[in-house]
């Protein structure tokens, strides 16, 4: 196992597909470490590899597979235990966010750390956790805790990325334009202003400054592009021609 990112280990799971969508689950966050203790169905699996959909094989195709946990952890200084139910152990319980944010700065100091997702019917029993530093809770529904093994690892795998991922929040995507400079919305203001005052927009008169203060707001508070630019003054001077006729 690299020291650059976790081991997902799925225990005892049953369903092929339900690997498969794991694995999917951690290419997606760029997640290629899988190991696999005791699946019921045997392996390799067939139903898995089509689950897995292309690229995703490759997870698969390197997974490591062990007859128990403590072959499975063996060389691992970390682990994490996930599970959606209390139990009576004493251990750190964190978030998916927490968890990942820690297992970052383990990996980063050359520590091998381990996640352990439970089998698809009951979950970990206290038996695999015992052997776990550490618990991740994903805070669902309390009504309905019930998740599917490739959401769990989904959520963690997308935790894992995002803690190390530098995409920020927002973006303005200009489909091909730029945003338009000062002075091209400076314009764009004093041509409706000029065309506005021609049609006596502006009255009465003791309110006219503040009726051109708010348009100027208008416009500088709108992320306009080139093209949006362009097009308003083709859609004023379009009114005006009309309006000449």
């Amino acid at each position: 196992m690299s020291d650059l990112q976790p081991a997902f280990i799925l225990v005892r799971p049953q369903m092929g597909e339900n690997i498969g969508a794991a694995a999917r689950a951690m290419l997606n966050f760029g997640l290629t470490h899988m190991r696999l203790i005791d699946p019921r169905d045997g392996w390799p699996n067939p139903r898995a590899v089509a689950m897995a959909s292309g690229a995703a094989g490759k997870v698969l195709d390197h997974a490591g597979v062990f007859e128990t946990l403590p072959e499975a952890i063996h060389d691992c200084s970390y682990v994490f235990a996930t599970t959606a139910r209390s139990r009576d152990l004493t251990k750190p319980v964190m978030t998916p966010e927490r968890a990942m944010e820690h297992a970052r700065a383990l990996c980063a100091s050359g520590q091998k750390v381990g996640i352990l997702f439970g089998p698809e019917r009951a979950g970990l029993e206290n038996e695999d956790i015992s052997r776990a530093n550490a618990i991740i809770s994903i805070p669902v529904n309390p009504d309905f805790a019930s998740l599917n093994l490739g959401q769990a690892v989904l959520l963690c795998a997308y935790e894992w990325r995002r803690q190390g991922d530098a995409t920020p929040p927002e973006v303005l995507e200009l489909a091909g334009t730029e945003l338009a400079p000062a002075i091209e919305v400076e314009k764009l203001g004093d041509h409706y202003e000029e065309r506005l005052e021609e049609a006596g927009f502006f009255f009465p008169a003791t309110k006219a400054e503040g009726m051109k203060l708010n348009l100027r707001n208008l416009w500088s508070r709108m992320p306009l592009t080139r093209a949006d630019v362009q097009t308003l003054h083709g859609v004023l001077r379009q009114i005006v021609r009309k309006a000449g006729k």
